[in-house]
Parts: structure tokens; sequence; C-alpha cells
């Protein structure tokens, strides 16, 4: 069964999306057969790779989603791609259905994501019902968080939720470790919020962070990944780093 990554965070301008295209790149350039899957109605990790968003989101059509899956241009990694219709986010987000869609997401991804060993989805910045079906559905959730002044704010709320979840589907959700981002060895603030962090949450916190470099924001406006756009970067070695601890805590 592959790995079903959910990550997310309730704060936006963290470093989600980027970390999601990143960390999947880097997994597919591992040998890793990964999946994208775009839940974000602003479908950045959908035109961060090049692709155009759908009209309707695949997850609420009656069709196979290996119809929907689309190839990108990094061998071994494809794309479930987002959708800005308002229409489809309420729809994925609804309880108002015969069949949960956290029971139907996760359906889709028994039944259809045979041959992948990673699955990587790609939530709203919120903790809201989109983003507890995506948890539901998946076996591990991977948090990043920016290292500034106000990381550790609704953090608590978030890792209730996250927990809220485990306990609904006990055995089957892990919390797959915090990413630090944003990270500027120069700044006191960022030592500090480290700090904090590392004290809170211990091993759960990957020892690889993610630096503040112009490269890693440039890449997504070329459609690239920062692996790609600037190989040698501080970025791109860092999400290299990040991918070999992913692998190593199978």
């Amino acid at each position: 069964m592959a790995r079903i990554i959910c990550i997310a965070n309730q704060k936006g301008g963290v470093g989600k999306t980027t970390t999601a295209i990143n960390l999947a790149v880097a997994l597919a350039k591992a040998a890793q057969r990964t999946l994208l899957i775009d839940l974000d109605p602003q479908c950045n990790a959908t035109t961060g790779l090049d692709l155009a968003p759908t009209d309707r989101h695949p997850l609420v059509l009656q069709q196979s989603l290996r119809e929907a899956i689309q190839t990108t241009a990094i061998e071994g990694l494809d794309l479930l791609p987002g959708s800005r219709s308002f229409q489809d986010v309420e729809t994925l987000a609804s309880d108002d259905q015969p069949q949960p869609q956290a029971a139907v997401l996760q359906s889709h991804l028994e039944r259809g994501m045979a041959g992948y060993d990673f699955v990587l989805i790609d939530c709203p910045p919120s903790v809201g019902k989109l983003t507890q079906t995506a948890l539901a559905a998946s076996t591990e959730v991977l948090m990043p968080i920016q290292c500034e002044y106000f990381a550790m704010e609704g953090l608590t709320q978030m890792i209730q939720v996250i927990r809220g979840v485990m306990q609904q589907k006990p055995d089957r959700l892990a919390f797959g470790g915090i990413v630090l981002t944003m990270h500027d060895p120069r700044l006191e603030l960022t030592a500090e919020v480290e700090e904090e962090v590392r004290d809170f949450f211990g091993e759960v916190v990957f020892d690889t962070v993610v630096p503040r470099d112009v490269l890693v924001s440039e890449a997504p406006s070329h459609g690239r990944s920062v692996i790609d756009h600037a190989p040698r970067s501080r970025g791109a070695r860092a999400y290299i780093e990040l991918c070999m601890e992913v692998l190593e805590r199978d």
C-alpha cells in the first residue's frame, strides 16, 4: 500500500504547496512512483508543475481517477489536478452526502492508486472539512511550519484536528513529521522559533530545515520545482535531504 501523506497547515504562506511540489519531485527522482493530489482550490500545486486546473474536480466526477490523472514533465510523478470550482470544493467538504467524502476519497485511493509508492495530498490552508477529509484518507500528516513570529499561532487547533482524526481512525493516521521552512540562521527569531518547536515536538521535527531562498519562491513561476529550476541551490538541497528523511522514516 502507498504511503499517503497529507501536507497540511491552517496558516497560508508557510511553504505548504512548495513543500508538496518539491517533495513529490524529489521522491520521483529517487525512483519512488509518486502521485500528487491537488485539493487546494487555489490550484497552486497544479500550476506549479506547469499544468492547468480542471473545470470540475476529478474526485467529484463519476469516473475512474486513472482517467483524470495527468503525467508531468518529471518521470515517475503524476498529478491529479485541482479545480477552482466553488461547487466542487463544497461537495468535497460536505457531510450531506449518502457516503461521507472522506470515505469516498479513501475508496478512490485504495482502488485507483495501485502502483504508487507515495501519494501526497496538498490541502487548503485551513482546518476545515476539506482538510479533515484529506487527513481521514491519509496514512501520515506532514506539517510545514514557517520560522516566523506567528509560527505557533493556531497550531493547537491544527493538532486538535489531527488528534480527532487519529481517534476516529485508530492505527491509520500517523504524525509523519514537522518541517521548518523559510529558515534564516542569521536571524535570532529563527533560532528562537526552531528551539521552541523542537523542544515541544521533539523527534517529530525533521532534522532538515528549508532555508529562505529566493530561488524556491521563483521556481513555480517557471512551472518547475526548485530541484529542476536551480538544482545547486540551498533550497533544492534541502528538499532532497527532506526526501531522504521521509524515506528513512518508512
